[in-house]
């Protein structure tokens, strides 16, 4: 997949010490798939969830550090595309940021 903003994820691990093995993971594991569907990404990150967004657009959300953070990604299967959108803690992205 082609990964746009991936100096953004390197960022975030800078920033978040302890999610910046996960961060790492994950840049690599996106960049080396090849997704066709949110099943696709299951397969790898199995509590991926396709979120609505206020725009009303789904967003694929992953689940980062032990559940700590969340990665908010944009992901267009048909362009083999990741847009990264987000990086927030869990507390965060209950409030519903």
């Amino acid at each position: 997949m082609r990964i746009i903003k991936p100096a953004r994820v390197r960022q975030y691990a800078k920033d978040h010490p302890d999610a910046a093995a996960s961060l790492m993971g994950w840049l690599k594991a996106a960049r080396d798939a090849s997704w066709g569907s949110l099943m696709d990404v299951r397969r790898n990150w199995r509590h991926a969830d396709g979120v609505k967004a206020s725009n009303g657009r789904t967003v694929t959300v992953f689940n980062i550090a032990g559940n700590a953070f969340r990665l908010v990604t944009a992901i267009h299967y048909d362009r083999r595309t990741v847009y990264v959108l987000r990086f927030l803690t869990h507390a965060e992205y209950s409030k519903d940021r």
